[in-house]
Formats: structure tokens, C-alpha cells, sequence
């Protein structure tokens, strides 16, 4: 199974991050249940491997992550694009549960993950897209943001490829995930 360590968005971010979702030609949107943020990718694991991941896993003791998104970007070179994102701010709880998981996947045996941590959402992938368009994108929504956040949570997930994108199912939760409760300032962007 092929799994990963994320943070699923609340409704509400959701709710934004489909509101700038279109006016690529080509662009494969992320399904709105697909947005997260992912802090460690783990590949095709083992059941033995998955359940100790779990039990190690929940014994981090999750403090509230601040998570302030600030604009938008893209992952590939310059000629092609292949990854529409929107840009979390790291934060020093962010940067201390990423390396906190990644001590413990590298104690369950996997390898050591070489790309520096960059958070982020993924909202689109894309092939060869119409880089006129691209830029007319990009320029109307230059000023992405969003208001700071917390998370007290993350999720362990399980990636299905399926002919239509990813399916992510939810393999274990940690921490409080249940992020359907925010404050009005998020109601109000």
C-alpha cells in the first residue's frame, strides 16, 4: 500500500481552494476531499511496516500548528510546469512535526527524504499547459491568502491511483483532525 503523513484541510480552506479552481486548459483540479498537506511521503509499505509507523506515529504529542497560506506557485522548470500549488508559510511547529515524522519514518526503515520540505497544497496538475493562460492565472490570483490557521492534528493516509487522480483514504488519525470548527475571520474571507 502506498501510504503518507498529511494534514487534511478544514472546510473552509476547501471551500477557497475551489473558488480559484479552473481557467487552465488542461489543468487536472485536485478534488476538493483530496486537499492536504503532506509532511512525509512514504511510499509502497508493508503491513508490519504500517503498523509500526501507527504506534510510533501516536505518540507525538501534537501541539497547534499555525498554517498561513501566501500566494501560489509551481513546481517543474521553467519550460514545463507540471504542479499548481498553494504556498504554506512554514512555521516552527510545522518544521518541528515534519522532522519529528521524519525521524520516525527513518526508524521504521524507510529512506531518508532528500527534497527539502516545502509545504504546500497541490491544487492542479498539469501537462504542457498554455503558458498565456498560465501567466493570465497566476496574475489574477497574485494575491492568494488566507488568514493563519491552527491544526492539532495529522493523518495517516493511503494513496489509490485510479485513472481520474488519487483516491486518499484515511489509515489513522493523531491528534484532533476534526477541523470543521473555525472562527469567523476564516468564515469571512
Amino acid at each position: 500500500m502506498r501510504l503518507f503523513v498529511g494534514i487534511p484541510m478544514p472546510d473552509q480552506v476547501a471551500e477557497r481552494l475551489i473558488a480559484i479552481s479552473g481557467g487552465i486548459p488542461g489543468a487536472r483540479w485536485v478534488a476538493r476531499e483530496n486537499y492536504h498537506l503532506t509532511l512525509r511521503f512514504l511510499g509502497d509499505t508493508e503491513c508490519h511496516q504500517a503498523e509500526d509507523m501507527i504506534a510510533a506515529l501516536s505518540r507525538i504529542e501534537t501541539v497547534p500548528v499555525s498554517l498561513q497560506f501566501r500566494g501560489l506557485g509551481l513546481f517543474g522548470d521553467k519550460r514545463r510546469q507540471r504542479q499548481l500549488y498553494a504556498d504554506v508559510a512554514p512555521s516552527p511547529e510545522l518544521l518541528h512535526l515534519n522532522m519529528k515524522i521524519e525521524q520516525i519514518a527513518q526508524r521504521a526503515g524507510y529512506e531518508p527524504e532528500r527534497r527539502r520540505f516545502h509545504p504546500h497544497v497541490t491544487v492542479a496538475r498539469m501537462r504542457n499547459p498554455d503558458k498565456r493562460r498560465l501567466d493570465q492565472y497566476l496574475a489574477a490570483n497574485a494575491c492568494f491568502t488566507l488568514p493563519a490557521f491552527e491544526v492539532d492534528g495529522f493523518t495517516l493516509f493511503r494513496s489509490h491511483l485510479a485513472s481520474e487522480g488519487a483516491i486518499y483514504e484515511p489509515v489513522a488519525e493523531f491528534g484532533d483532525v476534526a477541523m470543521d470548527e473555525y472562527g469567523p475571520e476564516m468564515m469571512a474571507v
